[in-house]
């Protein structure tokens, strides 16, 4: 049986906020992955299914290609495109359930009217040191991903045997993807319990997994070539490695959202590697580099992401940005590396 997340009476606060609202919104964080889409497109399910409600689900700006095919995709609405619209919709609201994001500075531009919106506030997320005015809060920093929670919520709730497909493909494949392919933050056996219930609804978890990291474009291999063999810096005594993709990397391969992914974790195929970090220009912002991490064992990525890029996330995979060129990007890995020599050593 799973462990419960919430009390009795914090499930009748929620149930009581969702029968009481009309307008119900539900976002995620910038540049949504498979657990921030996932998450809300598996709850809107809930809320449409189960308590009759219309549930819009904006997300900040475009999510990637690989994930398109999740069911319901259709119905969300971006708030970068349609601005005047969701901040509207945002002021008017009664209820907005903040998914996958601890604060909400993740939300890039929607931060503003988010904060200010006089709707009341439900935050569902796995981040640390939460940072959001919620009048209900389930902050699990310990799960594996946001759509672990959901699942978790759902089965507390009851919910789970009426729901179908539309519920459990979002759910796995934000789970998949937030432990790459369940290969790390994923030790805890409730979660393949968890798997083993969404299972029931006749998914095809190997489609799935073809569908999110075996659909790139012939530009995307070239990239990743292109990247392990020209671009890669490898710090062989500390186990550590990063590379850059600037914006002319990008326009010569032709980059589109997604196709980045996964690449920084290909260094740690190598053996006794622990920390892989991955530089990206922003394709459109001058002076904004985009940082992810990964690492293995007990090499706390999450506080080198707090300590030199302005980030945060789980102790073996977490991000950042940086306000400055790639030059100096590359700088403050250097730095950050040096800083962590001990325990990369």
């Amino acid at each position: 049986m799973l462990k419960d997340i919430v009390t009795t009476e914090m499930i009748g606060q929620l149930e009581g906020l969702i029968r009481a609202s009309e307008i119900i919104i539900i976002t995620c964080h910038q540049n949504p992955d498979g657990d921030a889409l996932g998450s809300c497109l598996a709850w809107a399910e809930v809320l449409r299914t189960q308590y009759g409600k219309e549930p819009q689900v904006f997300v900040p700006d475009q999510y990637p290609d690989f994930l398109q095919w999740l069911p319901n995709t259709d119905k969300t609405i971006r708030y970068d495109k349609h601005r005047e619209g969701c901040d509207f919709m945002l002021q008017r609201a009664d209820l907005i359930f903040c998914l996958d994001f601890n604060t909400p500075q993740r939300t890039a531009e929607m931060e503003q009217t988010l904060r200010q919106s006089p709707a009341r506030k439900v935050l569902i997320d796995h981040h640390l040191e939460p940072d959001v005015d919620a009048v209900v809060s389930i902050s699990r920093p310990e799960a594996s991903s946001t759509c672990e929670l959901i699942f978790r919520l759902v089965w507390q709730m009851g919910c789970f045997d009426a729901l179908g497909k539309h519920f459990a493909v979002p759910v796995y494949c934000g789970m998949m993807t937030d432990t790459g392919g369940f290969t790390y933050n994923s030790s805890d056996p409730d979660i393949y319990f968890i798997i083993s219930q969404l299972l029931t609804k006749h998914i095809n978890k190997d489609k799935i997994y073809r569908n999110v990291y075996n659909t790139f474009s012939e530009n995307r291999l070239r990239l990743m070539g292109y990247v392990m063999y020209e671009k890669l810096v490898v710090d062989a005594e500390r186990h550590a490695s990063y590379f850059t993709l600037t914006r002319d990397d990008l326009r010569r391969f032709h980059f589109i959202k997604g196709d980045a992914e996964g690449l920084v974790n290909m260094p740690l195929q190598m053996k006794g590697h622990r920390l892989s970090v991955s530089l990206r220009e922003d394709s459109e912002k001058d002076n904004l580099v985009w940082v992810s991490l990964r690492s293995v064992d007990q090499f706390p990525c999450n506080e080198m992401a707090a300590r030199f890029f302005n980030g945060g996330g789980h102790l073996n995979a977490s991000g950042g940005r940086l306000y400055c060129s790639m030059d100096e990007a590359v700088m403050t890995v250097r730095q950050a590396f040096e800083a962590f020599d001990t325990l990369l050593k």
